[in-house]
Formats: structure tokens, sequence, C-alpha cells
């Protein structure tokens, strides 16, 4: 130590920890949503996405979770969401999540190009806005309205638990 300075790795030890992840949104013409739903999760519905792996590009994330959990090999498009989970109850800790278009996926299309990794999704469906609230936890249903807008946009998001930052009050 020099100065009242840790040494690099000291330093870096004594930052908050968080994990990343990356996902794909899929649309259909209509505005409906490609939700997943995983074998490991009876509660909720998902969009298809996973962890990134050490050393590991989101894009790169969002590309290889499509390809494992849906058989698509698609180069997902902009980036739509950036979507800051905070560390949960359960022990989790903070999670960052990029969302990128997946561009369009229409049923006929799902029905018979997607292939689900059977050991991670049991079930596929389109969803729409209206059944949001009724398949997807409430901070997702969130992120899912949010990720809408702005593909209509044509803007680019940041969210923190699925909501737009508060404007801070004077």
């Amino acid at each position: 130590m020099t100065s009242g300075r840790l040494p690099p790795a000291e330093f870096y030890a004594t930052l908050p920890r968080a994990i990343a992840g990356a996902a794909g949104l899929f649309h259909d013409p209509d505005g409906r949503v490609l939700l997943v739903q995983p074998s490991y999760r009876t509660d909720t519905w998902l969009i298809p996405g996973g962890h990134m792996d050490p050393g590991e590009y989101p894009w790169d994330t969002a590309r290889r979770e499509i390809k494992e959990e849906l058989g698509l090999d698609v180069r997902p498009g902009r980036l739509v969401a950036v979507d800051w989970v905070p560390p949960q109850d359960d022990g989790r800790p903070a999670l960052v999540n990029f969302i990128f278009d997946g561009g369009t996926l229409t049923a006929h299309d799902a029905e018979h190009h997607l292939n689900l990794q059977a050991d991670e999704l049991t079930a596929w469906r389109l969803c729409a806005p209206d059944e949001y609230d009724q398949f997807l936890a409430p901070y997702m249903a969130r992120r899912i309205r949010a990720c809408m807008d702005a593909l209509h946009t044509g803007q680019t998001v940041y969210l923190q638990h699925g909501r737009p930052p508060q404007a801070p009050t004077d």
C-alpha cells in the first residue's frame, strides 16, 4: 500500500458485485411478445435469454442464449433496453440485463422453427399486452411494456427493475 491507497486487486475486492445477462425480445406484427416457460420456474414466464459467461459480450450472450434455448441462429438487432435489478432478498446479487430486438416472429414461424431446449424450457407462447400481468412477474411485465414502447419509438431505454428512473424531487 502506498499513500493510503489499496493495491488494485484489494480495491476491486471491496466493490459491490453484480451479475449480467442478455435476452432477445421477439414480437409478431400484432405486438405480441414471445414468452418461454422455464422448467425451473413454474410461477412465471420469461423472454429467451440468460447469464453472461466470463469474458462474453452482452450481444454475444443474447445470440448464444437464443440459439441454445430456441434453436434459432439469429443476429440480435439493436439494444432496446438495459434494466438494473437490485440485489434480492433471496441472496441474488444485483443484475444488469441487456435486452436486444430479436426481430419479428409469427406464430407460423414459431410453430415450424422453434426447437425448445428440453431440459430448460417446457413451452412457448405469443403473449398480448393485456396478458402480460397474467404470465409475467410484475418487474418483467413492466420491462416488456417499456421494451415494446422503445421498439415503437426507436429509443433505447434505461430501466430500474422494469421502471424508468424517477426524476429527483426538490
